[in-house]
């Protein structure tokens, strides 16, 4: 691949673009600005939420840049208080009227659980997926998949589902790799998406990320999705300024060794969110 316009397949046999753009708080200020920004550099795999509150300035960036909506691959994901069939397909429709369009790429449940002590989680996660079965068989969506699932929660979906889940998108990043999750969904012919594929600034400021970045002659941020690339994951980076869009676009002109990237792969454990699925958030200065 040699370019953010080369594709990935899902299960499925749907193209999904290789990298993509995060829209997580890229409407501080209630403006499409940031987004607009990220089109006008080339993005077309635009990450969205009905948690981030940003599908109305996705809308309005696709409408606005008049660019056909076949071209974009727009993603959204259903929230934790929206969960259940009857829920879920209310929260549908009115994803689709915000971001203005009459079909998704892909579909995601957010979280697996409402809360990490909910008890009929297991239940509630089949209800949810049957929802998004049926937007899928009637064509409404792409693809469809899970965000934040662990290996015990897909594992409940499968014994019941229709549709395998194309994709699961996991916190990863060097010193946070999910490795029993990757691993799992790698398997099970899931593709596994990076949300925070930049760590946090400890990622970043780590000495052997430096020095990687040095020896490449790249930034920090291009380190940490070029690992993503190559470990067959797509990597959904954020970015506010023109120059760091394109910069971590700019991940095709060099490869990571194999030595390198072992190195990577056993970095100390940094960078983590503190989310978990399955406990409650840890706060991390």
């Amino acid at each position: 691949m040699n370019s953010i316009k080369e594709c990935r397949t899902l299960n499925n046999g749907v193209q999904i673009p290789c990298l993509g753009f995060g829209t997580y708080k890229a409407a501080e200020g209630s403006t499409s600005k940031i987004i607009k920004t990220a089109v006008r550099c080339g993005y077309r795999y635009l990450d969205t939420a009905s948690f981030y509150q940003t599908e109305t300035y996705v809308g309005e960036a696709v409408k606005e840049s008049k660019i056909p909506r076949e071209e974009f691959f727009l993603v959204s994901k259903v929230w934790k208080d929206e969960m259940g069939y009857d829920n879920t397909l209310r929260a549908f429709e009115q994803t689709l009227k915000n971001l203005q369009t009459d079909y998704l790429d892909l579909y995601l449940i957010h979280w697996p659980k409402p809360s990490p002590d909910c008890e009929n989680w297991k239940k509630l996660d089949i209800e949810t997926w049957k929802a998004l079965e049926k937007l899928y068989h009637e064509k409404r969506v792409r693809a469809i998949g899970v965000s934040n699932f662990l290996p015990h929660h897909i594992e409940n979906l499968l014994e019941s589902c229709e549709v395998v889940p194309a994709v699961d998108q996991l916190e990863f990043h060097p010193g946070y790799t999910q490795e029993a999750a990757v691993r799992y969904c790698q398997e099970h012919d899931i593709l596994v998406q990076a949300w925070s594929p930049l760590g946090r600034r400890r990622v970043m400021d780590d000495e052997l990320i430096r020095a990687l970045a040095e020896r490449h002659h790249v930034t920090q941020a291009q380190i940490c999705l070029r690992y993503a690339f190559q470990k067959g994951i797509i990597p959904i980076p954020k970015a506010s300024s023109e120059e760091r869009m394109k910069n971590n676009q700019d991940i095709f002109g060099f490869e990571l060794t194999k030595t390198e990237m072992q190195k990577l792969d056993t970095m100390p454990p940094v960078g983590w969110s503190g989310e978990h699925p399955d406990r409650e958030r840890v706060s991390i200065e």
